[in-house]
């Protein structure tokens, strides 16, 4: 069943997605990608959610689709749907879900895997860690469409078409040189070091948050015109907020923000 292969879980405003089949390296059947599609949503969904944490279990993040579970489906049946898709957060459930996510990568990220953590808005990658869009070596191009839109814009044209062209490994420490992760740690310390940095991000506003990667992400398809226009909206909203009043009494009380995300 897939509830067994991804895990769930929700504390301190953190929702932590774990992909949990470590005898298959992580690798993701159908069902499993119909429930880590719909625990997104449910993260999304949650205001007791404020950051997303995806990761893997058993010293790797994922091996990317099960190719014997694919082999089992008609050509009809593995185009029906993208990966994770779901109503009201379209074909990238992860980089559209309106909350900070991070991605904790420990081991091999590999196909959809790699593509997963394209998805995420920060990643940071155990030593171990090794990522590969190898879609071109099985005759296909990546599956969430990720390594040929959002890759080239987090690394630049041509060192994501070297990546997708070769599906050679991507390694942690030319992934943080290139700008992709944004540190790498041992695997003992990838836990700990995920948490502070999400315990950092928590001490923002959340109804900033979502606004800011609202921007970030639209904002690559925009001209600058229309970009500063809705940054101005944004920031109109912004200036109504309770969260905006609460952080000017915080910083004019020297204490700590009490935000609510509205």
């Amino acid at each position: 069943m897939s509830h067994e292969n991804i895990r769930y879980e929700v504390e301190d405003h953190i929702a932590t997605i774990t992909i949990d089949r470590p005898k298959r390296r992580n690798a993701m059947t159908h069902a499993m990608n119909a429930e880590y599609g719909r625990l997104i949503a449910k993260a999304s969904a949650d205001d007791a959610v404020r950051a997303l944490v995806l990761t893997g279990a058993g010293g790797a993040f994922c091996a990317g689709t099960d190719l014997s579970d694919f082999d089992t489906q008609t050509p009809e049946e593995r185009s029906g749907d993208a990966p994770g898709r779901q109503p009201g957060l379209g074909w990238w459930a992860l980089a559209n879900c309106p909350k900070p996510t991070v991605c904790a990568v420990d081991g091999p990220a590999v196909g959809m895997g790699a593509e997963f953590t394209s998805h995420a808005d920060i990643r940071i990658l155990s030593t171990r860690a090794r990522l590969s869009w190898l879609f071109a070596q099985r005759g296909l191009v990546p599956d969430t469409g990720a390594g040929t839109w959002l890759l080239p814009r987090l690394i630049g044209i041509p060192r994501a078409l070297e990546l997708l062209f070769t599906g050679r490994f991507l390694l942690p420490d030319e992934a943080q040189a290139i700008g992709y992760a944004h540190e790498v740690v041992a695997p003992e310390a990838l836990a700990e070091r995920t948490r502070e940095l999400v315990d950092a991000i928590l001490r923002g506003s959340p109804f900033a948050h979502r606004l800011i990667k609202r921007l970030v992400y639209q904002g690559a398809s925009r001209t600058p015109e229309e970009h500063t226009r809705e940054s101005f909206d944004a920031l109109q909203a912004c200036f109504v907020s309770e969260d905006h009043r609460e952080g000017v009494r915080a910083f004019l009380e020297k204490r700590e923000a009490r935000f609510t995300g509205r």
